[in-house]
């Protein structure tokens, strides 16, 4: 059967691109001894039966020869026969047989004449999509696309393929440029100027560059360009030389326990930086390695193509609470080559965490629990224990406690503790012996989250707790506290103000109380030590210190005749009513006026007094005793609590003690006499003397008869 036309064009031109070597003055022409073969596709190439059979030579003995097909659907064996590995029925347009060995290597080419797919392996393997190889018409050069495998080992530079110029001038010489060449990567590639023979210089990598784009042209020995430039595609055909590789670890995944048979928990995918449309880097994914492999060594299955981790056991066996350990170590493996034993794996971990859901409800250890408390006291009382097989890091195992009866006076609380899960019991309302000696509770636990709709609450989650109440003896309390009583403050030594009371709590021990005083700042009272009544020691006095707005305070103590004894505390409020038993006094007492001041006023007086309103303000200003024939002093009335004192006249320079007379307004009322010093001072150019303002007076000689004699007011 002859091949159609263009596959026996495409033979031809690969033919002469995958010449690597000249046979022209050797014996022995490393490589392939035919480079093209064309193989009719029949119905199915069936395993192990030689297609055909394929000659390499490097010329030295063929040492460590290897083969690879770019299929891998087929094999090379040493002899160099081609076999399927299994029965194939559709290979594609084209297949590539790559011999190596430490001397040489090089390419065949397989032509599957009728094989499916024609143009679109065509193209997916050699990239044609940009580049035609049949010649362009109205040119002298022609150049096919040149076929280059990466990693090719020395020697360097070898031919790699041959521009072609049927009508070149004499003298005429071919130039290469691009990409390769004089652009960076340079040297590459070179071009024979003279007969057109394209040469490599180093190992490739499809990895880095998969294809440079050339020019040729020829020129005149000038250099000027004489046809071209024409494009030259330089194609890297591809090895499988990468291992897959997992770029985006840690993988974690979760599933959560009992979830159906296939449910999906995570996808690994790997990545492969051979050629996408080539079987290089057509990855298969299996699990290698399960660990622990209990109860199932196959837990799971992985889809060799898309990578998903799948749960392949039942509902029933992924129980968290029976696993051995509720998480799981896969070593993942992927392999290029689709799976085929010649690929390359890579590998990596992938963790699977079995996760809890609350398909257990919490259960006590214990129906009843006992405690037991004194009275008075606060505090946790006993601690509640619960078991729960759910996780202890969720809340499908944290327990919320409530008290559901026994709590009508809210005197007990529970909380849970956080690291051990135990209901811990308080009392929070000290308890009495007297009104209850015991208390019982009755107790409920859950979860913080909900149970699954198959699981429910049962008699084991609640329980009861006993309290016993245990009594002591209490100290004795006073009726009422505070105690309020009000007096006058001037009232008689001895006075009784009140009689204390005090009873005990413990109303079954029959105790006697005797009464003391704890606290008397002032000490001022006493008591009563068996009937508690408290009188006065001294004047009471609400001015004193000791006393806070009106109000004066004092600490008794009750104590019991208990083993030990106990002992109450009271306090007693006395509220002070004012009395007039304070005299105002005045403020400043010292003044000082210029002699030659044209403003007679001397000073403002102000007064205050220690008592209350009405025993206080308005006061009455006076001026004691001055005669009248010499009066030259004068007080006026401002307000309720001022007065001004002035001069009638100038006066010289001296030391005057004004006796001035302010009275309050209580009933009766009280006065005081304070003397105000007045300095009557020389101003001269804005300065002031007072240094010799001589010997206090109240005015001429003659008028210290008459303010002895008299009593003279202003």
């Amino acid at each position: 059967m002859q091949p159609p036309a263009p596959l026996l064009l495409a033979g031809a031109l690969l033919s002469q691109v995958l010449l690597l070597t000249s046979a022209e003055d050797l014996d022995c022409t490393p490589g392939f001894q035919q480079k093209v073969f064309h193989i009719d596709q029949p119905v199915e190439f069936i395993q192990d039966q030689t297609v055909l059979n394929l000659t390499f030579s490097d010329c030295q003995g063929n040492a460590q020869l290897r083969y690879e097909v770019s299929s891998p659907h087929f094999k090379v064996n040493a002899d160099g026969g081609l076999v399927p590995l299994r029965n194939v029925s559709a290979v594609g347009r084209t297949l590539f047989v790559h011999a190596r060995t430490p001397h040489a290597e090089d390419m065949a080419e397989l032509v599957i004449v009728g094989g499916r797919d024609i143009q679109s392996s065509w193209q997916d393997i050699f990239k044609f999509a940009r580049t035609s190889p049949v010649p362009r018409q109205k040119r002298s050069i022609v150049v096919s696309p040149i076929l280059i495998p990466e990693n090719q080992r020395q020697p360097f530079p070898r031919d790699v393929g041959k521009v072609v110029d049927s009508d070149r001038p004499e003298g005429s010489k071919f130039r290469l440029s691009g990409k390769g060449v004089d652009q960076e990567p340079k040297g590459i590639f070179r071009i024979n100027e003279n007969t057109g023979s394209v040469s490599v210089t180093r190992t490739l990598d499809r990895e880095m560059i998969a294809t440079y784009q050339l020019f040729v042209e020829t020129i005149d020995v000038n250099g000027k360009s004489l046809e071209g430039p024409v494009p030259l595609e330089v194609i890297i055909i591809d090895q499988n030389d990468n291992r897959p590789v997992f770029r985006e670890g840690p993988y974690i995944g979760h599933v959560m326990e009992g979830s159906p048979t296939g449910t999906t928990v995570m996808r690994m995918t790997a990545f492969d930086a051979d050629d996408p449309a080539t079987d290089n880097a057509l990855l298969r994914y299996n699990i290698r390695q399960q660990t622990p492999d209990k109860p199932s060594p196959n837990m799971f299955y992985i889809d060799p193509e898309k990578g998903d981790i799948v749960t392949v056991v039942s509902p029933a066996l992924l129980d968290r609470e029976t696993l051995e350990n509720p998480k799981y170590e896969l070593i993942i493996e992927a392999q290029d080559m689709a799976g085929l034993d010649v690929g390359l794996t890579g590998t990596a971990t992938a963790t699977i965490v079995i996760d809890d859901k609350n398909d257990h409800s919490p259960k006590f250890t214990k129906k009843e629990f006992q405690a037991t408390v004194e009275e008075g006291a606060v505090g946790v009382i006993v601690n509640l224990t619960v078991e729960d097989k759910d996780d202890p890091t969720t809340g499908a195992w944290r327990a919320a406690y409530t008290i559901i009866n026994g709590n009508p006076g809210q005197s007990f609380e529970i909380h849970t503790n956080p690291q051990t899960n135990e209901g811990m019991l308080s009392v929070v309302k000290p308890l009495d012996y007297e009104i209850s000696a015991f208390h019982t509770l009755l107790i409920k636990v859950e979860n913080e989250e909900p149970l699954v709709p198959d699981v429910s609450y049962g008699p084991s989650s609640t329980a009861t707790v006993h309290i016993t109440v245990l009594d002591v003896n209490e100290g004795p309390v006073f009726y009422p506290d505070p105690m309020a009583v009000t007096k006058l403050e001037n009232i008689s030594v001895g006075s009784v103000l009140l009689t204390v009371n005090a009873t005990d709590p413990d109303s079954l021990q029959h105790q006697t109380i005797r009464y003391s005083l704890y606290k008397d700042p002032a000490g001022w009272l006493s008591i009563n030590p068996i009937n508690g009544t408290v009188d006065t020691t001294a004047v009471l006095d609400r001015e004193s210190p000791f006393v806070h707005n009106s109000v004066y305070t004092a600490l008794f103590l009750a104590t019991d005749s208990g083993n030990p004894p106990a002992t109450g505390t009271g306090t007693l409020l006395i509220t002070l009513e004012d009395v007039n038993d304070n005299a105002p006094v005045i403020y400043p007492t010292v003044a000082e006026v210029c002699d030659d001041a044209k403003n007679l006023s001397v000073v403002i007086l102000g007064a205050s007094d220690r008592d209350l309103h009405p025993n206080t303000d308005p006061f009455k200003f006076e001026i004691q005793k001055q005669s009248v024939p010499d009066k030259v002093w004068k007080i006026s009335k401002i307000n309720n609590t001022h007065a001004l004192v002035s001069l009638l006249q100038n006066l010289n320079k001296a030391n005057y003690n004004l006796p001035i007379m302010v009275t309050d307004s209580g009933k009766p009322p009280l006065t005081n006499v304070t003397d105000l010093r007045v300095h009557v001072c020389s101003c001269k150019n804005s300065k002031v003397d007072c240094n010799a303002a001589g010997t206090p007076r109240l005015g001429l000689p003659s008028l210290l008869l008459l303010l002895l004699l008299s009593g003279a007011d202003l």
